[in-house]
């Protein structure tokens, strides 16, 4: 099976987020994680699911441990004030004099499209 696609994700690590859809719909989160190629996230203390470890040196006793597991980006919405919202860029020009040159610098800032706010 092929994979997906690579997208343009807004979200990034730290990011609190919030499941609309799924059997974890409703919850919320940090991101722990982002695979950009199969377009998934990890989400901290979400999707929880069991997996059987053998004894090893760094686990000793072994047993069955809860892990995360990852989740669709399209499953995920940005919380922006306690609210879910969708992201988008603002892309500004500046003009800036380096060394006695004019140089053209350009930087991409994400905003929350409900608000208009920009977040970082």
């Amino acid at each position: 099976m092929k994979a997906t696609p690579k997208t343009n994700v807004k979200l990034k690590r730290e990011d609190m987020v919030q499941v609309i859809a799924g059997k974890e719909v409703g919850r919320t989160g940090k991101i722990l994680k982002i695979d950009r190629e199969k377009n998934r996230v990890i989400i901290e203390g979400l999707n929880l699911q069991t997996k059987h470890q053998k004894p090893n040196r760094a686990n000793q006793s072994g047993g069955i441990t809860r892990v995360e597991a990852p989740l669709h980006l399209s499953n995920v919405m940005y919380l922006h004030k306690g609210k879910p919202t969708r992201l988008g860029y603002k892309v500004t020009e500046e003009v800036k004099e380096v060394d006695g040159k004019q140089k053209r610098v350009v930087t991409k800032k994400r905003f929350a499209k409900t608000t208009g706010e920009i977040i970082d």
